[in-house]
């Protein structure tokens, strides 16, 4: 082996060893997190702090992009970068000792105090990347050393060789290191395993008010439910590790600017009177035509009750809800007391109970407000405020504070090739809390023409539509546009989903044949 091809070789064992380093270091940090508390982990604390720092048009290309598939994107983007830092750090170890070990230390000091400026953190968050970077340094001095080029006991005096079975059993400990790790936190993540058992063995009380039965689906292949499917239902929120409460240990605590705060516990909401509701969920995220937007049936405790009963103060317009993983929303204080609207301390979805991932044990869900500042999931907290005094977290990111949901609809079907001739389109149209008096749709800029709306329970809930146009053969764009109960024509009018929903018509082309 000539000097420059083991030179290479020995780069590449750094950059390597600088990996494996960063990998143990990492996995040796979620075990601890298990033991300290699951939101110090440095990898999900650090993505949740980049969640926190992106800017609205970034967050609006990932949710545009990938859908719900953004945070699986972020985790591997973060693993990649840090991948790449960590074989970085392995050749500055090489090369220049100890600056590879310093880059290293300067990770796990930035990972520390990340976690501990997180919500609800305390001093003990700092620990698990602290420990893990002590991993990771141990680890990469512990190779390196073995890499170093030294003469071999029988070579001449300008002979170089490396300790390359040393290597191996410091990468080979490294490894079992991770998977010992990780295989820890596993076990020691109980509270995932408890709160499934806890869901799976609930059972949730009978509503006191029935909701009306769901509407027959319209027999058109390729049109969106009536109800959206509980695992067919869109899931956009901040959260990169879902919350696991034991619904035995959750609570809301209802206080701020009230003359009576209380502390809601799990058994004292299950005796509440429960209400069954149709709403439709929006992401303010959502591109016009786009799938983030389900319909469910909902079981829950009106929240103007709750309200009612801390008794709000003069001069307090806004209600912040907060999740158990800190995020908040900004709820105008009118829209939840209102009497007509079905504001819901949500427990159960589509005659189950509450998936975790859509909020397990409680919810909120509010009709006619986008989900940013209303639908908080994990909900612990009920504070009484005022817009001036609060924001909610997407608010002094750039986003409207108040978000009433806009007139919008959609074209599911046809989305392919079709035969000449007579075709049906048909799709959803909503304006929730309001609801939709008409929709209308044409083709190639042509005459509007009325399309007959499917049956629905109530105006927080979107409709079907659909009507047969004449196509002959060639390509041809279809439009929608609908109008709200109250006559407000949908606008065409193309806007970004920032800083407070999108509004556009949506249009497909088609081919006919």
């Amino acid at each position: 082996m000539t000097e420059e091809t083991a030179s290479r070789t020995t780069a590449w064992a750094a950059a390597l060893a600088g990996v494996l380093a960063g990998t143990a270091g990492l996995a040796v940090a979620e075990l601890v997190a298990a033991v300290v508390a699951p939101g110090a982990s440095t990898l999900f604390a650090g993505g949740a702090a980049v969640i926190d720092a992106a800017p609205p048009w970034l967050k609006d290309f990932a949710v545009e992009s990938f859908g719900t598939a953004d945070k699986a994107v972020l985790l591997g983007s973060m693993g990649v970068v840090l991948a790449l830092g960590a074989a970085a750090a392995g050749l500055l170890e090489l090369r220049r000792p100890p600056w590879g070990a310093g880059l290293f230390g300067l990770v796990g000091i930035v990972g520390a105090l990340i976690a501990i400026l997180r919500p609800d953190a305390t001093a003990t968050w700092a620990v698990p990347s602290l420990v893990g970077v002590a991993t990771s340094i141990l680890v990469l001095r512990l190779a390196i050393r073995r890499l170093r080029l030294r003469p071999a006991p029988d070579a001449p005096e300008d002979a170089a060789g490396m300790d390359r079975r040393g290597f191996l059993l410091v990468a080979g400990a490294a490894a079992g290191t991770t998977v010992l790790a990780l295989a820890g936190a596993r076990l020691l993540s109980a509270g995932a395993t408890a709160v499934k058992a806890a869901r799976e063995t609930l059972r949730l009380p009978a509503p006191r008010t029935l909701a009306p039965p769901a509407p027959a689906d319209p027999p058109i292949a390729g049109l969106t439910p009536y109800v959206t499917p509980t695992a067919d239902f869109y899931r956009i929120d901040t959260a990169l590790r879902i919350p696991q409460l034991d619904p035995a240990d959750w609570s809301l605590r209802v206080h701020g600017m009230v003359d009576a705060p209380f502390t809601l516990t799990w058994d004292e909401l299950l005796a509440l009177p429960l209400e069954e509701h149709h709403a439709t969920l929006a992401c303010v995220s959502n591109e016009v035509g786009g799938d983030l937007i389900g319909n469910a049936l909902w079981l829950g405790h009106p929240i103007r009750n709750l309200l009612e009963r801390a008794r709000p103060r003069a001069g307090a317009d806004m209600v912040l809800s907060r999740s158990s993983d800190g995020f908040t929303a900004g709820t105008p204080l009118e829209v939840l007391r209102d009497p007509a609207r079905a504001s819901l301390l949500a427990i159960g979805m589509n005659g189950a109970p509450l998936p975790v991932i859509h909020g397990f044990p409680a919810r909120l869900v509010v009709p006619g407000l986008y989900g940013y500042v209303s639908a908080t999931k994990w909900v612990t907290s009920l504070k009484v405020t005022t817009f001036a005094e609060d924001q909610g977290y997407w608010t002094p990111r750039g986003w409207s504070a108040l978000g009433p949901i806009k007139v919008q609809s959609r074209i599911d079907v046809p989305r392919g090739p079709v035969s000449a001739g007579a075709v049906t389109v048909a799709g959803v149209a909503w304006a929730q809390h309001t609801g939709i008096g008409g929709v209308e749709v044409r083709a190639d800029s042509g005459a509007w023409v009325p399309t007959r709306l499917a049956d629905t329970v109530g105006p927080d809930t979107w409709r079907q539509w659909s009507v047969s146009l004449p196509l002959d053969r060639g390509e041809h764009t279809l439009e929608v546009r609908a109008t709200d109960a109250e006559g407000r024509v949908q606008t065409d009018a193309k806007a970004p989903p920032a800083p407070d929903g999108a509004t556009g018509w949506h249009r497909v082309s088609v081919v006919a044949r």
